[in-house]
């Protein structure tokens, strides 16, 4: 398109377009009508920008799916492109038999046919500044000695002012930290269950997952105002989890995470909205495109492999020490880093794979104890690599070039940043972590703060008497114990010993001990066991893989536990249940328990409930008959023991609300306890099934944890 006006300045272009009672803002990627916004996703808008940038002219599909679409993409290319003209002639008011804005050439094309006014970035005024008048010494006969003095005097300057240069530190502006989004429901990250809550982001949009009644969906934010919107996805994925974007922003590559399974079905969705690609019968746990746009790398087991959309001539690319996320090219596509968890620890760490040369490296190894680096993302130059890592206690995004340098100071857990195509704008999440431990009221069949001053702690148990509590210690997971009443508190460890993470404790059936699935900084989860009245930690077992879920017998001469599950950082060895001897040492497998985890032995000693893998399905082992029965098959977890042995408690993930139940034996009628709706005024987010109080009074930690998307322009 001619432009006269353009002459004088070539090497502008527009960042406005002006049309009727509209303007087109091309840097926010925002259309407003009487300068108020109007809702638009970013498919349309980028549609409108090419009719505007050639207004007067047809523009036709070819040349519409050359810029927005990727010669590659197997999308319905005419599906998506008539969607994306409805939702703006819905946006501009416009109707296709009667247009006044877009017009619809038969075969051809499209045509923006109303007046257009360019309004282009002001330019910088440049004023001449006046010559400055040198100064020269008079000679004079009488004073010989100022041509060595004024010398030695500038020199003596400059020496004074180097000195005071050297000696004042350099001012050094902070980086401003702006919030976009304000509801509090972003998916924050959690490494301990490979919950890698990533964001894409596209001109002045970005894509995340939000929590809604409990479950992750799709949405996505106007980076200029933060507005949400969901975006609609096919019921197949119920649960979806960011992967990655492609190049021309028009696709997503997104995940399920609401099974616990480690690989999940991949798929690849619109970011317009529409029909969804299954990636083939390929189960990843992330993926990317390659550089070529026409294949996909994918991350499975501990090897990163290649296959083309469809899934086909899948071949492994290269193999890893362990499990790897948030895979993401460099802009000259010659560099692949991503995070790695540690097989055994989980603990996260940076890598760097070279297209040319085939070499594998770890970036920044040592420079934090243990492992703490992850979720790292290329700006658009290339220059830099922003990062997310955890230093003494404090969660924030970090910059590498040549050595690290920290990008934010608290006082929100920062996470999973991301960086778009055209800016040095750097997208993170915040996370405000607010916790609530609940008690499910019988008589008054509604939750209540859990009494005694345990409403704010981490984790809590009850001993099988009802007697006794102990508790982690929200701020600083220390382990205490008190009386049920809240009388002779005690602490059991404190925040100086090595860091020590704790995720279930179970009371031994003389009050004596507490058994602890836990873990030091570094290691492997295992099981302790620490005096009621104070003492060191003991390990249990000595073995080279991890335990979990240690369960007493009623007479406290053994323990059963299971394996760590993969999503926790399980090795690959195979998964059952097992049984240990506290007097030989003699360690059991339970007949038949393969492949299942997370063993509850019942008070009594009789039974031991158990999932398989999915976390779809409760299995129930009877001692006396040695044969396992299948008591729930469409989602089951964190299962507890009624006191009597009778009935069993556990909470479904995979059903709307994520309801409480309590199933009775032998019967097998479950009742519906408790959902999440059922915890207002708490407003939680998410909860899950802790213990059982006295009276079998399910026990809830809630969170109601607010997390939002935060922004800094690195310039």
């Amino acid at each position: 398109m001619q432009v006269a006006e353009q002459s004088d300045r070539p090497s502008l272009i527009p960042e406005r377009y002006a049309f009727g009672l509209f303007e087109a803002d091309l840097k926010s990627g925002e259309l407003r009508r009487n300068g108020k916004r109007i809702r638009i996703q970013g498919q349309p808008f980028r549609v409108l920008s090419i009719l505007l940038e050639h207004h007067g002219e047809v523009v036709s599909k070819e040349q519409i799916q050359k810029r927005l679409w990727a010669d590659n993409t197997t999308v319905d290319f005419d599906h998506s492109l008539g969607i994306a003209i409805n939702k703006l002639r819905e946006a501009l008011g416009d109707s296709a038999d009667n247009p006044r804005f877009i017009e619809t050439l038969a075969r051809r094309g499209y045509r923006f046919i109303a007046p257009v006014k360019e309004i282009y970035p002001e330019q910088p005024v440049h004023t001449e500044t006046p010559p400055v008048p040198s100064l020269a010494l008079e000679k004079s006969a009488h004073f010989p000695w100022t041509r060595v003095l004024w010398p030695a005097a500038v020199a003596c300057l400059a020496i004074l002012v180097a000195w005071l240069l050297l000696r004042t530190p350099p001012m050094q502006t902070p980086l401003r930290i702006s919030a976009i989004t304000h509801h509090g429901k972003v998916l924050a990250t959690q490494l301990d269950v490979e919950n890698f809550s990533a964001m894409a982001v596209e001109g002045g949009r970005i894509y995340f997952s939000q929590l809604e009644e409990g479950r992750p969906v799709l949405a996505e934010a106007l980076a200029a105002n933060g507005e949400v919107e969901d975006l609609r996805l096919p019921s197949e994925i119920v649960a979806p989890l960011i992967c990655s974007i492609s190049r021309d922003g028009s696709r997503l590559i997104v995940r399920n995470h609401l099974a616990r399974e480690p690989e999940q079905a991949i798929w690849i969705v619109p970011a317009l909205g529409g029909q969804a690609q299954r990636f083939g019968d390929v189960l990843a746990h992330d993926a990317t495109w390659m550089p070529d746009g026409q294949h996909i790398l994918y991350a499975a087991g501990n090897a990163l492999f290649v296959a083309r959309e469809d899934g086909q001539e899948s071949h492994q690319l290269i193999q890893l020490p362990g499990r790897a996320f948030w895979l993401r090219w460099s802009p000259d596509g010659k560099l692949l880093r991503f995070t790695i968890l540690d097989p055994d620890t989980g603990a996260p760490s940076l890598w760097e794979y070279k297209a040319l040369s085939g070499k594998l490296r770890r970036l920044l190894n040592g420079w934090s104890q243990p492992s703490a680096e992850c979720c790292g993302s290329w700006t658009a130059d290339g220059k830099t690599y922003v990062f997310a890592s955890t230093h003494d206690g404090a969660a924030d995004i970090w910059e590498l070039r040549d050595d690290p340098v920290k990008l934010t100071n608290g006082p929100l857990d920062y996470q999973s940043p991301a960086t778009g195509p055209e800016s040095s704008r750097v997208f993170f999440t915040g996370v405000d972590y607010r916790r609530e431990m609940l008690v499910h009221s019988a008589a008054e069949h509604r939750f209540l703060p859990l009494g005694n001053n345990l409403g704010s702690t981490a984790l809590v148990e009850y001993s099988r008497d009802g007697q006794w509590v102990a508790w982690l210690n929200a701020s600083d997971n220390t382990l205490w114990r008190s009386r049920a009443d809240g009388t002779e508190r005690l602490q059991l460890t404190t925040p100086s010993s090595p860091a020590l993470s704790i995720f279930s404790m179970r009371w031994s059936p003389d009050n004596h001990s507490l058994a602890l699935m836990a873990r030091r900084a570094g290691g492997l989860w295992a099981i302790y066991f620490i005096d009621a009245n104070g003492g060191n930690l003991q390990p249990v077992l000595d073995e080279k893989r991890g335990q979990a879920d240690p369960n007493w017998s009623p007479d406290g001469s053994s323990i059963v536990f299971g394996r760590v599950p993969d999503i926790m950082g399980g090795e690959s060895q195979p998964k059952a249940i097992f049984s240990i001897n506290l007097q030989t040492h003699v360690v059991s497998k339970i007949p038949g328990s393969d492949g299942l985890f997370s063993p509850r032995l019942s008070p009594d000693g009789r039974y031991i409930a158990a999932l398989r893998s999915d976390q779809k399905t409760m299995m129930l082992y009877d001692s006396q008959t040695q044969h396992w029965t299948t008591l729930v098959s469409n989602g089951a977890a964190d299962p507890v023991w009624a006191a009597n042995s009778r009935a069993i408690f556990y909470q479904n993930f995979l059903e709307p609300g994520e309801p409480v139940y309590r199933l009775d034996l032998p019967s097998g009628n479950a009742q519906k306890i408790a959902t999440l709706t059922d915890l207002q005024p708490a407003y939680a987010s998410d909860y899950r099934l802790i213990a059982l109080a006295p009276g079998d009074e399910p026990v809830v930690n809630t969170q109601s944890s607010s997390v939002n998307i935060y922004s800094l322009d690195l310039k």
